[in-house]
């Protein structure tokens, strides 16, 4: 038996993570100096209401491996074999600790998702239909190192204090987008996170304007299931973005989900994604 274990950072809903059998490991949250669990002691809503209060940034930090220890443990004390799968490698050191507690513990398989949010998220489900199929976790570690290269993931930020603050834009290019009212797509590229198109306009009209980007004339996207995964989003702006994934997209599952506090840490309010995987 293969069990599917992940970090809080894939963003599966509770009934996502039913459905699938996965087992999440939060990440942490650091509020003044206290480390509070990702989606268990802290809530996406504190982290924009201490912001918003206090004009500071929360920290994040990894997964330890003494955290890894007890969690690969527990899920292997009945003989079962553990698939787990982490946020990117370039953005956290949680694969590298996974991967420190597996050489401590037989039959547990780290897979790097090289992606975030539910484009890690595509990985883990992934995973867990496989393991449900009865294959090993050896053939499922090799099978998800090969399909992380084939994640789409994309956000449109409407904010970009929240970036930097956490320094992840310049002081010029925060203020430049602001003043012009631009909201950029970030694009996660070999496990990374970049900036793509920028946008200008109402936020409904922006993000409408990005899933069709996303999605029109693509023959190359695999049409099993796609997520709408959003920080926080208005009602009418997330009805338009499902117009488009429904009419370009052509899923067989669309999936929406809210994204945790690590996510939110970075990315901020008003924060909206489309992802997918390519054949």
């Amino acid at each position: 038996m293969v069990k599917i274990s992940a970090d809080s950072t894939c963003d599966l809903s509770p009934e996502l993570q039913k459905r699938y059998n996965v087992t999440i490991q939060p990440l942490y949250i650091v509020r003044d100096g206290d480390s509070l669990r990702d989606g268990v002691e802290i809530r996406s809503e504190d982290i924009f209401a201490y912001v918003e209060k206090t004009g500071k940034l929360l920290k994040t930090a990894a997964v330890s491996v003494e955290d890894y220890l007890n969690l690969f443990r527990r899920l292997t004390q009945d003989g079962s074999e553990v698939v787990h799968v982490t946020i990117s490698s370039e953005m956290s050191a949680c694969y590298q600790n996974a991967c420190l507690a597996a050489r401590e513990v037989p039959g547990v398989y780290p897979v790097d998702s090289r992606n975030l949010s539910t484009g890690m998220g595509l990985v883990v489900i992934e995973a867990a239909r496989r393991a449900q199929a009865g294959e090993g976790g050896a053939q499922i570690q090799k099978a998800m190192d090969e399909l992380t290269a084939r994640v789409e993931a994309s956000f449109v930020i409407e904010r970009l204090d929240y970036l930097y603050k956490g320094g992840r834009c310049s002081a010029l290019a925060a203020l430049g987008a602001n003043l012009l009212h631009m909201k950029p797509c970030i694009e996660v590229r070999n496990g990374k996170m970049g900036v793509g198109k920028k946008y200008r306009g109402a936020y409904e009209k922006v993000l409408r304007q990005y899933a069709y980007d996303r999605l029109h004339g693509r023959s190359d996207i695999a049409r099993d299931r796609a997520f709408i995964t959003w920080s926080t989003c208005p009602e009418p702006a997330l009805d338009a973005v499902r117009a488009v994934c429904r009419e370009e997209g052509g899923f067989d599952e669309l999936l929406e989900t809210q994204a945790g506090c690590t996510i939110c840490n970075h990315c901020g309010p008003n924060t909206l994604g489309v992802l997918f995987i390519r054949k």
